[in-house]
C-alpha cells in the first residue's frame, strides 16, 4: 500500500500517472498547499523541504519499516525500481530515460514554473521576467520537439517515467497558453499520451481531490505558495 500525499498540480500528477498506469495499490492524502498543509509538522517529518507530492510505501521491498519518498522524481525513480516498470533495465535505455527524467526536473519543470508565475500568479508584470521565461520554455519545448523526432515516446519506443513526468508540464496556464504550432512533435506525443486511459483516470483524481481546481486563488493561497508564508 502506498500512501500518496497529493494535491492536483503538475508534480502531483506525474505520481498519478505512475500509479494508475502501474496498478499499484495507493491512497490518496490531500495535501492542500493553499491552506498551508505543506507547512504541518506531520507533513514536514517526511517530506522536509515544504513541497508536494510525498508518498509513504508501507509494504517496501526490503520488508522493512515504511519507507517514505519526497520530490516527484525521486518517487517515479523508487516506484519504477520496485514494481519494475516503466523504467528499463538495459543500460543505455535506463540512461537515456534517466537524462530525460532529470532534464525535466531541472530544465522543464522549474522554467515552464516561473513562465507561469511571472505571467499569471505575479501582482506585477515584469517584462523582463516574462521575456526570459517565455524564451526559456519556448527553448525547451524546441528541445524536446526535435528530440521526438521519429519516437514514440521520450526514451524510445516504450512509455516511461520520463513522459510520466513530463506530460502534466505541457500546457500547464490557461491564463497564458503557450502557442504550440511550432512544436508537432510535442502535439501528438501529448495526444497519445493524453488518450492513454491510465491518464484519464490520473486526471479524474484532480477533481476528486479539489473540486475548485482552476479557480483564481486568493491573496492569503499566493502568499503561502509562493514563499510568503509560514518561516
Amino acid at each position: 500500500m502506498i500512501d500518496f500525499h497529493y494535491w492536483p498540480t503538475p508534480n502531483g500528477h506525474k505520481v498519478t500517472l505512475f500509479l494508475e498506469e502501474a496498478g499499484l495499490d495507493y491512497t490518496i492524502h490531500p495535501v492542500n498547499i493553499g491552506k498551508g498543509d505543506q507547512f504541518k509538522p506531520e507533513y514536514l517529518a517526511f517530506s522536509p523541504n515544504n513541497k508536494m507530492p510525498a508518498i509513504i510505501d508501507r509494504a517496501p521491498a526490503d520488508g522493512g519499516e515504511p519507507q517514505s519518498v519526497f520530490e516527484s522524481g525521486a518517487i517515479l525513480l523508487y516506484l519504477a525500481e520496485k514494481s519494475g516498470q516503466f523504467l528499463s533495465t538495459d543500460p543505455r535505455a535506463r540512461i537515456e530515460t534517466l537524462e530525460w527524467l532529470f532534464w525535466q526536473m531541472a530544465g522543464l519543470g522549474p522554467m515552464t514554473g516561473q513562465y507561469g508565475h511571472f505571467n499569471v500568479y505575479a501582482p506585477e508584470k515584469i517584462p523582463y521576467a516574462i521575456d526570459r521565461y517565455t524564451n526559456e520554455a519556448n527553448r525547451l519545448l524546441q528541445v524536446l520537439d526535435t528530440h521526438l523526432k521519429g519516437r514514440d515516446f521520450i526514451a524510445g519506443d516504450a512509455y516511461s517515467i520520463a513522459d510520466m513526468a513530463t506530460y502534466p508540464w505541457i500546457g500547464v496556464y490557461d491564463k497564458a497558453p503557450i502557442d504550440m504550432t511550432p512544436y508537432p512533435e510535442v502535439q501528438r506525443w501529448h495526444a497519445a499520451i493524453k488518450a492513454r486511459p491510465a491518464t484519464e483516470r490520473a486526471y479524474a483524481r484532480a477533481k476528486d481531490v479539489n473540486p475548485d481546481a482552476g479557480k483564481t486563488m486568493s491573496d492569503e493561497e499566493k502568499k503561502l505558495l509562493f514563499g510568503q508564508g509560514r518561516r
